[in-house]
């Protein structure tokens, strides 16, 4: 009985490393056939992969004009009437961090955006346009927001996240009747060296074209292998149906046709001639 349960057990692992074995030999030959495709396309891949990186760079230099980034920052403290208190409220501070998400959309309504619009008609842009422009966030858990503005002149954006803290600032108390909003920091507006342009980048557009056109062309090589059906040489005869060749026809094209029925025609030629020769002779 034990003897039996124990065979059984080795002929089990037995099949299972066969199984092993087998999957091996499979995965093997699938990896083969992987770079077997790749070598065969890989001055397509080559030529897609360095089209598409010099496209991206061309495009990133020259035809995106750039974008620049200027910035403010606002702190929610405590209001005018507890100034005065020297100790910190917890429960103060707690309910400044619950402002700081009321105070992010008020930032971005009318109330806020009309009057910048209003105020600064040099700008040239509406209270919506304005709206998309700026972005709001803040850290968790702290009372700074941070108000960011892109344009494609940074004197522009500068001043624009400017005005839209300014009054902002203003408008608070007579929305809330509280004054706890001060700006730590403006965005400078005339600063001795331009700063960088925050898009395009360039390197990064440049990688992420090398790695897409990397993956499509992969792809359409493996597609363009799996389409083809045909058999082309010994090498397919072997490795698709396992069998030797024992003999292969040539493909002729129409000039090389020609060419052999002309010198097939000239050995027929020489004969006549011979024949014709020998029955003069005689």
């Amino acid at each position: 009985m034990y003897i039996a349960f124990l065979s059984r057990i080795l002929a089990k692992i037995a099949d299972t490393s066969r199984n092993l074995g087998v999957n091996s030999v499979q995965m093997e030959l699938e990896l083969r056939d992987y770079v077997r495709i790749v070598r065969k396309h890989i001055w397509k891949l080559i030529s897609i992969v360095l089209i598409s990186t010099v496209v991206a760079g061309v495009y990133s230099f020259y035809f995106v004009e750039p974008t620049y980034e200027a910035s403010t920052k606002i702190i929610v403290n405590r209001t005018a009437t507890q100034t005065s208190v020297t100790t910190l409220d917890l429960n103060e501070i707690n309910s400044n961090l619950r402002l700081i998400d009321t105070y992010k959309e008020i930032i971005r309504t009318p109330a806020i955006m009309d009057v910048v619009a209003e105020r600064y008609p040099q700008f040239g842009m509406t209270a919506e346009e304005l709206t998309n422009k700026v972005v709001v966030s803040s850290v968790n858990n702290t009372q700074v927001m941070t108000l960011v503005v892109q344009d494609l002149s940074y004197q522009k954006a500068a001043q624009i996240v400017n005005a839209i803290s300014e009054v902002f600032k203003e408008q608070i108390p007579s929305i809330f009747q509280v004054e706890n909003v001060s700006i730590l920091n403006l965005a400078n507006e005339n600063p001795e060296k331009q700063p960088a342009p925050v898009k395009p980048n360039k390197m990064l557009n440049m990688a992420l074209a090398f790695i897409v056109s990397l993956m499509l062309s992969v792809g359409i090589a493996f597609l363009i292998e799996y389409m083809d059906d045909t058999i082309k040489n010994e090498a397919d005869v072997k490795r698709l149906l396992d069998l030797p060749t024992v003999g292969q026809i040539a493909r002729l094209s129409a000039e090389e046709l020609q060419s052999g029925q002309e010198k097939e025609k000239k050995p027929q030629q020489l004969r006549g001639e011979m024949k014709s020769n020998v029955q003069i002779g005689k």
